[in-house]
């Protein structure tokens, strides 16, 4: 374990696969306004046929912060209770429901891109995100692609 500030986090498990909380964590010691009410929008798609959500905002408007707050509420290698039972979305139904419950890929483009340029950026993703989904699930089939990977991880996992 890793005490950040007044948030005691979890290491992550990975760079891509369940990053953890540590960077929630790191968000709510400075000033925070909540805009947990976003994981509620979310859990609602959740095994619906609008699973999939985009959180758009303009450039600087705190997409990274949404993301941050979304890994750390989902991620199950971690216990996010004292990030979030004081925020908005505790009040919620769907709370517990979700909290720490999902397998999590966070990716962070500009970080990505920063380390590995833009030519070999998709191979260097999938090769990344195979080997810490193998970590993870050392029994899951990695044949015939990726996107097959994915969906059999998710089978193993149960999530």
């Amino acid at each position: 374990m890793v005490l950040c500030g007044a948030w005691e986090t979890e290491l992550c498990m990975g760079n891509y696969l369940n990053p953890g909380n540590a960077g929630f964590a790191e968000i709510r010691n400075a000033e925070y306004v909540d805009k947990s009410g976003l994981i509620e929008l979310v859990n609602r798609t959740i095994r619906t046929p609008q699973k999939l959500s985009c959180v758009s905002r303009p450039r600087r408007f705190g997409k990274s912060f949404a993301a941050k707050m979304l890994c750390a509420y989902y991620d199950r290698s971690c216990d996010s209770h004292a990030l979030f039972d004081d925020l908005v979305i505790a009040q919620s139904f769907t709370y517990e429901a979700h909290i720490n419950k999902y397998d999590v890929l966070y990716v962070d483009m500009t970080a990505v891109i920063g380390e590995v340029g833009t030519k070999g950026l998709i191979s260097h993703l999938k090769g990344r995100i195979t080997e810490e989904l193998l970590q993870a699930y050392p029994n899951i089939d990695t044949d015939p692609g990726f996107m097959s990977t994915l969906a059999n991880a998710t089978e193993v996992s149960g999530t």
